[in-house]
């Protein structure tokens, strides 16, 4: 039987790499039951960490997926990555998630990855509660990120806990609990590695009048949003806690607050009032808006969350395997049963439905094999062959095409060479597999027969280099990392392509006028469109000549050789003449026009730009300021706060290669760094003279 729809949460765990996601999610695991014993990040024993980088690296790199039961409700969890060069994860996580849990370390704060993932919530409109992790470390400071994430974030949290002490147990006023802001009591865990109780107590005499303090800031920051709470409060009269949770979980759903929780997960210390605060703030499926996508005519149509609407589902991610790939899709409406056919109306193709699985972690358990889902779950689909991440697929007597899953321009590529002939069709099953995985891998052909895969930074790159020769046992050479670069131009332009060509004995003719022009706009790197009077030329010829002028865009420039990026052509009228005209024909005249487009619009090569976000000691601000600006970084932002600075820098990408290194020997190791793709932004001068073909 399908579950109850009122019944799920999909949510996600997003926060900076090191504030503890994945433990959480170890630890709602095993306090649901759905583990017997929590694993350790640090010991590689992770459910969902389960990648043999992810557990020497002890980081996570893939999103991993569990479903397990917390009372009634049925939470379907995807732990993502905290590394900016996994960024692509959490993004398209959060397409198809409905609620998240944000984690912050209370040592740490808000930190540079937190602002990245906290923005990609906000564009996906995604409702979040917020929880405050690390509690009982050195240096542990609630108050601190509690102000970070309001100012830095321009959040609106609502602290419903606040901890009891600070910091590790050897020091005074050290970290022993929590204290309700709703009920009023104190909350302690104590027990095992199997088995944890929480034990309710009144508010210690000395802990009152501060909580007291935090349970007004809590309540008067919901009067704004509740007539009936504020009537009570100017009465004077007792306000019911049922009243305060409804006002929370309202204000939630409407994206104004976020209900903030803390605690320590690596002690299982507030993980049971985090499961609770998933199902009572975050929402069902039923409480999201209705999916919207375009019919086969270019219609805006909606879908409700509802089993009785015909079946549409956003395929969100794949695991490849020998033995048939993993679909991951979220089912936004209708039912999809096991041994059945769907539609992918983006490319016109029927996929089989062969098996239905409930997701846990990368794995697959015969216990979670299913017959059918219903709308607002997760599951996995085994069965499908042309479908990859982003697309749709629906009941092929109800098309609907959802919008798909846009992912950042990759910025850093490596060469890559196999050893002999066999090997070079084993490297290219393999690299097909991994962008199945991994939508941000790109590969294409470079000079000399090399093989160049392009990542989202050094780490992607090395997780990928790594995966090929361990998992895959490549015999391979890999060569230097290298820049992406971009070519564009700099002004707009009007050309006239043409063709007179004599081919198999007949004259060919046609003329092609068209212009080009910088474009900021949409997400190719080169929009192709048409004003040509219909009566101009044939709509097989038109045809013909905007594929061709596709194809060309996805070629390299004129003057540099690199993809193209920011370019809007448009056909703005034709010439044809009788049978000397054909789709040749005018296949020849756009590419000759597309050239001479490139031309006229002055050729400019776009260096990628990454912001860079430093943390370290005061004392060291000015070496690593200095360093910076002789990479040609832009300070952007300075900050200084309690002897710790933040600075924000805009370098290019090709002076940032062994930057880590760099800046931990100049702040003795106190520094930490993280990196992520800003813009691409005009090259200086003489780097345009070492690429010019």
């Amino acid at each position: 039987m399908p579950r109850k729809i009122e019944n799920i949460r999909n949510i996600g765990i997003i926060a900076h790499i090191d504030a503890g996601k994945t433990t959480v999610t170890e630890h709602m695991l095993h306090e649901s039951g759905a583990t017997h014993r929590a694993g350790r990040v640090d010991h590689g024993t992770t459910t969902t960490d389960d990648d043999p980088e992810e557990q020497t690296r002890g980081i996570t790199i893939y999103s991993a997926c569990m479903t397990f039961d917390w009372g009634d409700t049925v939470i379907n969890l995807l732990d993502t990555p905290g590394h900016v060069d996994f960024t692509a994860e959490v993004e398209r996580c959060l397409r198809v998630l409905d609620g998240a849990v944000v984690v912050f370390s209370a040592r740490e704060g808000v930190e540079a990855q937190s602002e990245t993932v906290w923005r990609q919530a906000d564009r996906y409109q995604t409702p979040r509660i917020v929880f405050i992790n690390k509690m009982d470390r050195e240096g542990a400071d609630f108050e601190a990120v509690f102000e970070q994430i309001q100012n830095r974030l321009d959040a609106n949290p609502i602290a419903i806990q606040i901890p009891l002490g600070c910091g590790p147990a050897h020091i005074d006023g050290a970290f022993r609990g929590v204290i309700d802001l709703i009920e009023m009591e104190l909350l302690v865990f104590e027990g095992s590695d199997r088995e944890t109780k929480c034990i309710r107590s009144p508010i210690p005499e000395e802990e009152l009048a501060n909580a007291e303090l935090w349970r007004d800031r809590m309540l008067e920051s919901l009067y704004d949003y509740s007539n009936p709470l504020m009537e009570l409060a100017l009465q004077e009269e007792p306000i019911p806690a049922e009243l305060v949770r409804s006002v929370l979980r309202d204000a939630t759903l409407h994206l104004r607050i976020q209900p903030l929780l803390c605690g320590s997960a690596l002690h299982k210390v507030g993980i049971p009032p985090l499961l609770d605060a998933v199902t009572r703030y975050l929402p069902s499926p039923l409480e999201r808006p209705p999916v919207e996508g375009q019919d086969l005519k270019g219609k805006v149509v909606r879908r409700k969350p509802d089993s009785a609407e015909p079946f549409c589902g956003l395929v969100f991610k794949i695991i490849p395997a020998k033995t048939g790939d993993m679909y991951w899709v979220r089912v936004y409406s209708g039912e999809l049963k096991a041994n059945s056919r769907a539609i992918n109306p983006g490319k016109n193709k029927k996929e089989n439905i062969s098996q239905l699985w409930y997701i846990h972690a990368t794995k697959k358990d015969r216990e979670g094999q299913i017959e059918r889902v219903g709308a607002g779950d997760i599951v996995g689909v085994i069965g499908p062959r042309h479908s990859i991440t982003g697309d749709t697929l629906c009941d092929a007597k109800h098309p609907l095409l959802l919008e798909s899953i846009q992912f950042p321009e990759t910025v850093i590529s490596m060469a890559i060479e196999p050893e002999t002939t066999a090997e070079r069709k084993k490297l290219s099953e393999t690299l097909d597999m991994l962008r199945r995985q991994d939508p941000t891998v790109k590969v294409f052909e470079g000079e000399s027969g090399q093989t160049l895969i392009s990542g989202m930074g050094e780490l992607h790159l090395e997780v990928i280099k790594n995966k090929l020769l361990r998992d895959f046992k490549l015999k391979v050479k890999f060569h230097k990392p290298q820049v992406s670069y971009r070519e564009t131009i700099t002004q707009a332009a009007e050309v006239v392509g043409e063709c007179h060509r004599l081919h198999a004995g007949k004259q060919l003719f046609a003329r092609l006028c068209l212009k080009i022009e910088p474009f900021e706009g949409g997400t190719k790197a080169v929009a192709v469109a048409s004003t040509c009077p219909a009566e101009s030329l044939e709509p097989e010829f038109l045809a013909a000549a905007l594929e061709e002028l596709r194809e060309r865009g996805q070629g390299g420039g004129n003057i540099y050789g690199f993809p193209l990026s920011k370019i809007k052509v448009t056909v703005t009228d034709a010439e044809q003449q009788g049978d000397a005209s054909d789709e040749m024909a005018f296949r020849i005249a756009a590419s000759d026009a597309f050239s001479k487009a490139l031309d006229a619009g002055h050729s400019v090569l776009l260096e990628p730009i990454m912001r860079v976000n430093l943390v370290t000691p005061e004392e060291h601000l000015g070496e690593l300021v200095n360093d910076l600006q002789q990479r040609r970084a832009i300070i952007a932002k300075t900050e200084t706060s309690g002897g710790t600075a933040i600075i924000e820098a805009h370098a290019p990408l090709d002076q940032l290669f062994g930057y880590s290194s760099a800046m931990r020997s100049l702040s003795q190791g106190r520094a930490g760094c993280s990196m992520e793709p800003l813009e691409y932004a005009p090259a200086p001068s003489e780097v345009m003279k070492k690429y010019l073909v």
